[in-house]
């Protein structure tokens, strides 16, 4: 599934570089969102996903830990970059469309 985090955020980049101008402080805050929003999407939970497949397989190992663990961490958190790129192209289509 594309992101539609940063479906969301290129999409009100591209709507207010479309009416405000691309030159103006308001696009350039909304872009720098939309980076960040993409980088944390593909990198930052991406790495949370990974490392919680690991702890998961850790705590499952007998006799390794005697730590008893209710629920299992959610590993599926973050985008691949190609879903992330899919997104984002999404959110500049939409954006020039409206």
């Amino acid at each position: 599934m594309p992101s539609s985090h940063s479906a969301v955020v290129t999409g009100l980049a591209t709507l207010v570089g479309k009416y405000e101008g691309v030159d103006t402080p308001i696009f350039a805050v909304t872009l720098i969102l939309a980076f960040v929003v993409m980088y944390d999407a593909c990198g930052v939970r991406r790495a949370a996903g990974k490392q919680a497949v690991l702890l998961n397989k850790i705590i499952e190992t007998p006799g390794l830990t005697g730590v008893q663990v209710s629920e299992r961490l959610v590993e599926v958190l973050g985008h691949t970059p190609v879903q992330v790129f899919v997104g984002a192209l999404i959110g500049v289509v939409v954006g020039l469309i409206a």
